[in-house]
């Protein structure tokens, strides 16, 4: 079989916020779509100061953003780290997406950035990696516990927003 340069996948750090809220509406609007759920709000300034401080993980398929996960040393949200079991140093996986259109052709995109979320949590020194996700995404929590994420806590609302916590330990 032959590889060709423009379905080869790259790794970059993300530099334009736009592309990459694009692609994290895409996969809020599908999500919301499939699960019978209300589409997130998201914020266009939040996805600049991610990108400009230089967390967010961008999969290419050639020119085409495909997947993006966000990594961070600081929690994303309000809840206090009391939920999770103590750590010395912990990281935040957030923002996981995946476009439709590439999750259709490729079912592997979302598994490929919790794998490089671990990979780069643990070369940055992290002993844990932590996430918040909604449970009604029971495929995006499969895709987690499946790949050694802990559920932590009990599933918290705030009006139509459920959440749960999880950890995944990294291995040295």
């Amino acid at each position: 079989m032959t590889s060709h340069p423009e379905s080869a996948l790259t790794w970059e750090r993300a530099d334009s916020a736009e592309e990459v809220h694009a692609l994290l509406c895409a996969s809020d609007a599908h999500h919301a779509e499939q699960y019978d759920l209300p589409v997130p709000q998201r914020h266009l300034d939040r996805s600049r100061a991610l990108v400009a401080a230089r967390a967010v993980h961008l999969l290419r398929r050639g020119d085409t953003p495909v997947a993006m996960f966000t990594l961070t040393d600081h929690p994303p949200y309000r809840r206090g780290p009391d939920v999770f079991p103590p750590a010395g140093l912990p990281m935040y996986l957030q923002r996981l997406a995946v476009h439709p259109d590439a999750a259709r052709r490729d079912a592997t995109l979302g598994m490929r950035c919790v794998r490089r979320a671990c990979e780069t949590a643990r070369s940055a020194g992290a002993d844990v990696l932590r996430a918040e996700a909604n449970p009604d995404l029971r495929k995006s929590v499969a895709l987690l516990t499946g790949l050694g994420f802990v559920p932590h806590g009990v599933v918290e609302a705030d009006g139509p927003l459920r959440r749960v916590h999880l950890q995944r330990p990294l291995d040295r």
